[in-house]
């Protein structure tokens, strides 16, 4: 079964992906156009050669974009290509982190602190005396 292009629906969906409202390519392409023009040509299933070479132009994009492109095929595609490991990409990444060798990590890092602050408190306390027989 041959599934037919629609040409409006690709006009449609180039523009929205450039974040073009349709009041801005009816602007674009002239006084004699508006935005329910344009609405208008979005429902054709084939736009005429012309007006498609002057949507090119507008949105930078080739006219065989809209006359070529089919979501269905570029889904599939897409879907067959990245969805599987045959790219080297690994969707299912695998983290050799060792829950044990982390807590024993913080344990060691709690043991360090402790000494700092225990060796600080001695400090403060000899600085306390030597300021008590002062006095």
């Amino acid at each position: 079964m041959e599934q037919k292009i629609h040409q409006g629906r690709n006009v449609k969906r180039f523009r929205e992906m450039l974040g073009i409202k349709q009041e801005a390519l009816a602007f674009d392409l002239g006084d004699d156009w508006n935005q329910k023009k344009i609405s208008m040509l979005e429902a054709k299933d084939v736009i005429e050669d012309d007006m498609l070479r002057q949507i090119s132009h507008i949105l930078k994009i080739p006219v065989e974009a809209f006359q070529n492109f089919d979501e269905e095929q570029a889904i599939n595609f897409i879907s067959n290509t990245f969805n599987d490991q045959s790219n080297g990409y690994n969707y299912y990444p695998t983290f050799n982190v060792n829950p044990v060798e982390k807590w024993i990590e913080a344990l060691e890092e709690i043991k360090r602190l402790n000494v700092e602050l225990l060796k600080s408190k001695d400090e403060h306390i000899k600085a306390l005396e030597k300021l008590l027989k002062e006095k």
